[in-house]
């Protein structure tokens, strides 16, 4: 049996956060994981949807984007430019699912929680995903245990 904390590799195309997302959210509904090819079209039509999200949210979004909000929207439709925490909060709204990020401690090699997208959708059998620190997200197969709280 695998390691329930094992990371699923996402490859690291800019659609990594996406990717993770939905692959997440595949195993959340019991499904197979996607091939290759069905999870980039689950990955690049949830990106359409999370930017569509910031428009409908744009008043409550906004505030926080670094760049223009519509230049920061024409830029995330593109297939190749990374996602971030916008994009989990918005995925969160989109699937109308918790997420859970992940990152490894780099003293013990557990896992801890750094940051919880969509609580107000439930708090049981979260998306969750692992970032790396550098850009990079992965999916996590099953659930994480032990994990402390958020930092």
């Amino acid at each position: 049996m695998p390691n329930p904390e094992t990371s699923l590799g996402i490859p690291g195309d800019g659609r990594c956060l996406f990717r993770s997302v939905v692959h997440g959210a595949c195993l959340r509904e019991g499904k197979a994981s996607p091939s290759d090819s069905h999870q980039r079209e689950l990955a690049d039509e949830l990106r359409e949807k999370v930017a569509d999200e910031f428009i409908k949210r744009r008043a409550d979004t906004e505030w926080f984007l670094e760049d223009d909000f519509d230049t920061y929207v024409v830029q995330m439709r593109q297939p190749h430019i990374w996602g971030g925490e916008p994009e989990l909060l918005m995925s969160s709204h989109v699937l109308r699912i918790p997420i859970t990020v992940y990152m490894r401690d780099t003293n013990s090699s557990s896992l801890r929680i750094i940051a919880e997208y969509g609580q107000e959708y439930g708090k049981d059998n979260p998306i969750r995903v692992l970032y790396h620190g550098y850009g990079h997200y992965d999916a996590l197969r099953g659930p994480v245990t032990g994990a402390p709280s958020k930092l």
